[in-house]
Order: structure tokens, then sequence, then C-alpha cells
């Protein structure tokens, strides 16, 4: 569940570390997905036997797909400004992909608050760096400093 903060405490949740998210495994349905959507149908991505001949030995979920988790386990670790009616997603100022995830890996994501500033009444930007942890793997898959705006009466 999101926390919902108060106008008057933000200065306190400026470091805050949110709770691990719940684990998600990335299942092959799930890649097969993505590949149509996008229409990136590299073979290290779909083709199970080919797959299993590349140093990963299974096919291995996009890159893009791992960041598009961010929108599902933002429903866990997210600091929501009391009167909040709509956010938007303003972009990243960083992205880098550390570990590809593996076929039927597990992953979930750590959250910490690093900015949140009111650019213009009752709209606020929120900097929040998130880490998707690849379940028993030293390196995580990604991080990123993902940028939001909320709208908040």
């Amino acid at each position: 569940m999101p926390t919902v903060i108060n106008r008057d405490d933000i200065a306190k949740f400026i470091g805050n570390q949110a709770a691990p998210t719940q684990w998600h495994q990335i299942t092959q349905t799930q890649i097969n997905q993505f590949a149509d959507c996008t229409l990136d149908h590299q073979f290290i991505h779909v083709d199970e036997e080919k797959a299993k001949a590349t140093p990963f030995g299974a096919t291995i979920a996009h890159g893009f797909l791992s960041l598009s988790m961010l929108s599902h386990f933002a429903e866990e670790f997210s600091v929501i400004i009391d009167g909040f009616y709509m956010g938007l997603n303003a972009g990243f100022d960083k992205v880098r992909f550390l570990q590809p995830v593996t076929v039927n890996s597990r992953v979930r994501a750590h959250a910490k608050t690093l900015a949140i500033e009111e650019k213009k009444p009752g709209q606020y930007r929120l900097s929040t760096e998130v880490t998707i942890e690849i379940e028993g793997c030293d390196t995580p898959a990604l991080v990123a400093e993902w940028i939001s705006v909320q709208m908040v009466k």
C-alpha cells in the first residue's frame, strides 16, 4: 500500500526507504506478451531453444519489461501526498540495466524517496530511486531514478 503523507511532513520523508515489495515471477508468457506489444522478438527473449545456447542458458526478460514493472511495484512503495487526485509519469533522470532477468526469476523493488518539491501550487515533483532485485542474485536487474508528478487538492 502507498504511504499517505501530510504536506507539512514532506521533509520527514526525504531519504525514506520503503519496505521491499512482494516478489513477482517473470514468466515466459509475460516475456512473449511484452515482445508482442513492443514488436521486439529478438531470439534471446522468445526462442527458448536458441536462448539455451547463450551465456544466460535461458530466455531473458527485455530490459524495458523489467523497467515497466515499476508501475506495478509502485502500488506498494509509493509516497502519496494527502489530497492526491492524479499522478503523472515524468520520466527518468537515470536508468541502468545491470543484470539480465532470466525467465522464471523472481524480482521485487526497493525504493527510496530522494526529493519532493512543490513546483506549482498543488503540483509536486517526486524523485524516487528504485532498484529491482533478482532473488538469489547479488547484482540488481536495474537501478533507476524515477520522476513523477502528483496533483494535490
